[in-house]
């Protein structure tokens, strides 16, 4: 069985689900998925990438969004929707929301799973992305695995 460490900052869609499931062709598939809550510390970064996708309303609007303590029930329910949904495709899936830091806990996971790659399913980050911050490019030099950075659909 193939196993995916995929690191996630929204619901997946079914868009997302189907593309990851099938990535393999029909070797049978087993996701780790690890949830990242929104952080206040992404507001301006996240308020940046709205603009530069020429979606102001949302830039204007970033601060109404749940953070920290306040994000942290919205994640467990993106988390859940999202474990159901890969379940519902054939694949094994478990996961958690990450409490600390996204790359330390997805070092320990990879090494606790034996994972065969890590997938990072995100909407874009221009900024983080430009100066190779975003949690791929960071994890491309922590993890010792194939790291596959997608970008997430809305629905």
């Amino acid at each position: 069985m193939f196993t995916s460490v995929l690191m996630i900052e929204q619901p997946l869609t079914s868009v997302d689900v189907d593309f990851v499931t099938t990535l393999h062709g029909d070797d049978p598939v087993s996701f780790f998925v690890l949830m990242q809550p929104r952080g206040d510390q992404d507001r301006l970064l996240r308020a940046i990438d709205d603009v530069a996708l020429g979606e102001l309303p949302e830039a204007l609007h970033e601060g109404d969004e749940p953070e920290g303590d306040a994000a942290r029930g919205p994640a467990e329910q993106a988390l859940s929707v999202s474990l159901a949904a890969l379940r519902a495709k054939g694949a094994k899936a478990v996961g958690q929301v990450i409490e600390d830091h996204p790359l330390d806990k997805l070092r320990a996971v990879v090494a606790e799973t034996g994972a065969d790659e890590v997938i990072v399913l995100t909407a874009p980050h221009f900024v983080e992305e430009f100066f190779h911050r975003d949690w791929a490019s960071r994890a491309r030099h922590k993890v010792g695995v194939p790291v596959l950075k997608l970008f997430a659909h809305n629905e």
